[in-house]
């Protein structure tokens, strides 16, 4: 999907939805700021295969779609702080039957596997 679906009025709730989580790492990292706010350093130690750059791109994209708020304290070194806004918690309560059903599918075909 491309990123100019994510501001298409003429779409589906769901497509509108999707838009603006689609991507490797963005329900990933929806769900590691429900823990509360974290640095940018701290998102890489826990998703070590995430390069700088694509984190640095998802995030902001985050944060233009409503998602995440980024605060930059002005203290030296400079601090910067991602969290989720209100807006990104009620997509991330919005997903959450999607994960179960999700987590119930990886049941179904670990399940599958064991009888084979």
């Amino acid at each position: 999907m491309t990123r100019s679906r994510a501001q298409d009025l003429n779409v589906c709730g769901v497509t509108a939805a999707i838009a603006v989580i689609d991507g490797k790492w963005k329900t990933t990292l929806l769900w590691l700021l429900e823990s509360g706010p974290q640095r940018p350093g701290e998102l890489r130690r826990r998703l070590p295969s995430l390069s700088e750059k694509v984190l640095t791109q998802a995030l902001r994209e985050m944060e233009t779609d409503g998602l995440v708020h980024r605060d930059v304290h002005d203290a030296l070194p400079l601090k910067t702080l991602y969290s989720l806004t209100a807006f990104g918690r009620q997509l991330s309560e919005a997903l959450a039957p999607v994960s179960d059903w999700g987590h119930r599918r990886l049941q179904k075909l670990t399940d599958a596997q064991s009888a084979s």
